[in-house]
């Protein structure tokens, strides 16, 4: 399934302009303005998805990275510092990874 099957372009669009400055990245703001925050869980978990490239079941640190490329190919890489910053906010049971609960409670929080 493809991100813009889920997501509209101009609201990918838009995020993804809004955080081109390196270190500007904020996932709060971010999915709220791709719309994520108002879906359902269960659509949220199908960007969920879409996002884990391995199909592993969770979003590894250097998965979460390109996190930005997987809502279209124009993004840009997450700097170090916004990657740990948001597997921290994001990894509540702590095994240095984003499971699929996980990645729906922050963006639903």
């Amino acid at each position: 399934m493809a991100m813009q099957e889920l997501l509209k372009d101009e609201d990918i669009k838009k995020a993804l302009e809004a955080f081109q400055a390196a270190d500007s990245f904020d996932h709060k703001k971010f999915f709220e303005m791709v719309g994520l925050k108002a879906m359902s869980a269960e659509n949220v978990k199908k960007v969920f998805k879409v996002l884990d490239v391995d199909a592993s079941g969770f979003i590894e640190e250097e998965e979460l990275k390109f996190v930005l490329k997987g809502f279209s190919k124009d993004g840009r890489d997450l700097t170090d510092q916004e990657t740990k910053a948001f597997l921290a906010a994001a990894d509540k049971d702590g095994d240095g990874k984003i499971g699929i609960d996980e990645f729906e409670a922050i963006v639903h929080e």
